[in-house]
């Protein structure tokens, strides 16, 4: 009986240690989960700061992108109304034109180009 009293408090004891390290290692766990979800928190903030910066340079870009297309509206408008000269200088502003036209809408099809880039990683 002796035997048996003390086998059994033996085991209570071990179960006490085993009770302490659980208790332990579940403390260890709550303070991880608690540290998890203020990191989690701080990083939805900075992805919704990031977000709206975002957002901002877009509508940057977008209010440059109509400003260069009205003054190239513009522009090619003061281009019409210039005086042409001779038959060869005619020839040179058309060509200038033309240059100026290409590179306007090549300008125009590399913003679209980046616009559709932009929406994929966003």
């Amino acid at each position: 009986m002796l035997n048996e009293l003390e086998s059994l408090s033996g085991n209570i004891g071990r179960l006490i240690q085993i009770s302490e390290r659980h208790k332990q290692a579940h403390q260890a766990l709550q303070e991880q989960l608690e540290q998890l979800r203020a990191d989690y928190a701080n990083v939805q903030a900075e992805l919704a700061q990031v977000r709206e910066e975002r957002d901002t340079l877009q509508s940057e870009r977008d209010s440059l992108s109509a400003k260069i297309d009205d003054a190239q509206i513009r522009l090619n408008a003061i281009l019409e109304k210039l005086p042409r000269g001779k038959s060869a200088q005619h020839a040179e502003s058309d060509n200038q034109l033309d240059l100026l036209e290409a590179d306007s809408r090549e300008a125009h099809e590399t913003e679209l180009h980046g616009e559709h880039h932009q929406g994929e990683k966003a």
